[in-house]
């Protein structure tokens, strides 16, 4: 996570769920089309650990400037697109507004300034949980817990 979001994102809600339901996968670009319009306007600067396949280099070339918008995010993790360990920051007007993080394909966590966004995926994704207190880290330390 970048220095100058930290603040940010401290501040919002956050649900977690898992990357699988069965024998489906949740991609990124399937996150994408449940935010609906919410999405729509906003600038995207991904990162992740591993460089998984060649439409990887183009989102982290997008990045490195000055982001790129939610339909050209969506043509680069399309038709399919399985991200290990990736953070999708989503910016509204330069302010920070929603984080998308994929750990080891496994699990995403979801950090919103907007409830609504935390709700529609909810609805989507049963046994998706609230983040216990604060942002989670991975040791716990510091902002509270992943739910158990």
């Amino acid at each position: 996570m970048a220095r100058d979001t930290a603040e940010a994102e401290a501040g919002m809600k956050g649900i977690t769920f898992p990357a699988w339901y069965g024998k489906h996968y949740v991609t990124l670009a399937e996150l994408l089309i449940r935010l609906g319009s919410f999405g729509l306007h906003l600038t995207w600067r991904v990162e992740f650990d591993e460089v998984v396949d060649p439409r990887c280099v183009e989102m982290k070339r997008k990045s490195a400037d000055a982001g790129m918008d939610t339909l050209t995010l969506l043509s680069l993790t399309t038709p399919f697109l399985q991200l290990i360990d990736a953070e999708a920051r989503g910016f509204a007007e330069g302010e920070l507004v929603l984080v998308l993080t994929e750990f080891d394909s496994s699990l995403w966590d979801v950090r919103a300034v907007d409830e609504r966004v935390l709700s529609e995926l909810r609805h989507h994704y049963p046994g998706a949980k609230d983040f216990c207190t604060g942002r989670f880290t991975p040791d716990g330390a510091i902002g509270g817990s992943r739910p158990r």
